[in-house]
This record gives structure tokens, sequence and C-alpha cells, in this order.
């Protein structure tokens, strides 16, 4: 029993399950404005799940295809992949459980959920590969996270509408833009191993700048999307407090690069929140 709790402490380590916040609000706000309330139980846990399932599967598969690249670094030379805590089986074995319980779980919920799964879990596994030859990498991953309010909508309509791919949209942006601000802590390790990454090729001060614009993005879309969906006050207010939270985020990472993970989880782990709670009351009102 002992040894079966460390090694969910390693695993846990490894994807930091507790990251998921970025994801599960969009998804739930997507579900909430396409049954207009309430989705049901069913869904609710079905989207916990091919969330979490999803997200594993990117992080282990991540975590397998970069061990060589961890090691050398001083910032990831102590995860669970590179210490020797957890074995490259072991991880393949968790990375592959993962993708089969995330198409497991489209099935379940409809036809065009599975067919999707599978590109979907091509575009998460994608990004793990992207940096070593582009720098549209932060982009990929945006990408990865923002197929969940499209997944959201898929699995209460059965299909794809445009204000989802509006959200969608803010949400590749939003991500992106604070992917770029993470990755200035290896931006001196990038340059000197050849990894494709926007700081290592532009520098701290114009990755600010392309990061700003992205934010910038993020919120023309989502105020598209509040718009095309036909929401009501509470959606633009969610908005407008999204480009607060953003706007902070940037003054504390420009005043002090050493506050970039309080920026990176705090702030962005509120913004969703946030988000979510003005949706509900948008939905219920």
């Amino acid at each position: 029993m002992q040894n079966f709790s460390k090694l969910l402490r390693d695993f846990n380590e490894l994807v930091m399950f507790k990251h998921s916040i970025f994801s599960l609000p969009f998804i739930f706000i997507a579900m909430l404005v396409s049954a207009q309330g309430w989705f049901g139980w069913k869904l609710f846990f079905l989207g916990i799940g091919a969330a979490v399932s999803a997200r594993n599967f990117a992080m282990g598969f991540n975590r397998y295809v970069d061990i060589d690249i961890d090691k050398e670094n001083p910032r990831t030379a102590s995860r669970p992949s590179v210490d020797g805590r957890l074995d490259k089986k072991k991880i393949f074995l968790f990375t592959a459980l993962n993708a089969l319980l995330f198409i497991m779980i489209a099935y379940i919920i409809n036809d065009l959920a599975f067919w999707l799964s599978f590109p979907i879990l091509i575009i998460l596994g994608g990004y793990s590969l992207f940096k070593r030859f582009s720098s549209f990498a932060h982009l990929v991953l945006g990408l990865s996270l923002g197929l969940a309010p499209i997944a959201g909508v898929v699995a209460v309509e059965a299909r794809v509408t445009l204000w989802s791919v509006l959200l969608a949209i803010g949400v590749m942006f939003w991500v992106a833009g604070f992917d770029l601000l993470y990755s200035l802590q290896d931006m001196d390790f990038d340059k000197k191993n050849k990894l494709h990454s926007i700081p290592s090729k532009f520098g701290a001060e114009k990755t600010m700048w392309i990061s700003r614009a992205f934010h910038a993005l993020a919120i023309v879309f989502w105020t598209a999307f509040a718009y095309s969906s036909g929401s009501g006050v509470f959606m633009y207010i969610a908005v407008l407090v999204s480009a607060v939270i953003l706007a902070y985020e940037h003054k504390i990472v420009s005043a002090d690069f050493t506050k970039i993970d309080k920026a990176f989880f705090t702030l962005n782990g509120y913004l969703g929140i946030i988000f979510l709670i003005f949706v509900i009351i948008e939905e219920v009102s």
C-alpha cells in the first residue's frame, strides 16, 4: 500500500494533476452556454474524465519524449521521469492507458466526440515534438487547451458552433501568451541546446510584447464569443475581469522575472475559475 501511495505521488508530480484547472473551466463554460444552463451530472463527470485523461496523456507523452532534454535542464532535472523514480516503461503505460481512457469516454459521449478523439490526441502529443523544430510550439500548446471548449460543445450538441470556435481561439492565445512568459525561464537553456522557442529566438523584451499581443487577441476573441453566443452582461464582465487579471500578470512579470510562477499558476488559475463563475451567474440569472 505504501508503494502504491508513493507511485501515485510520483505520477501526480509528473503530470501535476492540479494544473487541470486551466482547461476544466472552459469545458464547463462551453457546456453551460451550449445547454443554456445545467447539462446534467452524466456529462459533468464525463467532462472531467475526458479533460483529465487527455491532459494526463499530453503530459505523460511530453515527459516521455523529453527525458533527454529534461535531464540536462537544472529546472527539470528533479522530475520523476528524470531522477529514476518512474522508469520509461511506467510512463509509457500511464500515457497509453490515459489515451485509451479518453477514447472510451469520447465513445460514451457521442459519435462525433469519438471520431474527434483521435485527431485531438495527435494535436496533444504534437506539442512535445514541435519545439524541436518550430517556435510555433507555444501556439500548439495553446491550441491543445483551446480544444477544450469545442469538446464541451460537441459533448452537449454533437456539433461545432461558431461561438465555441471563437472561445477556443481566445483560449489558444491566452495559453500561448502565458506559456511565453513561463518559457522565459528556459531562454538560455533553449539557445544552448538549439530548441525552438520565441524567447530563445527573439529575447526577453520582444517576447514580453508578443505575449501582450497574444493576450490582447485573447480578449478580442472572448469578446467576439460573448457577442456571438448572444450572452448578457455577466459574460462581458467575465471578459473585462480576465483583461484586468492578464494586465496585472504582465505587470508582475515585467517588474520581476522571479515572479513568473505566481503569474503562471496562481493568476491564470484564478482567471478560468472567475470566468466560469460569471458564466454560471449568466446562465442561471
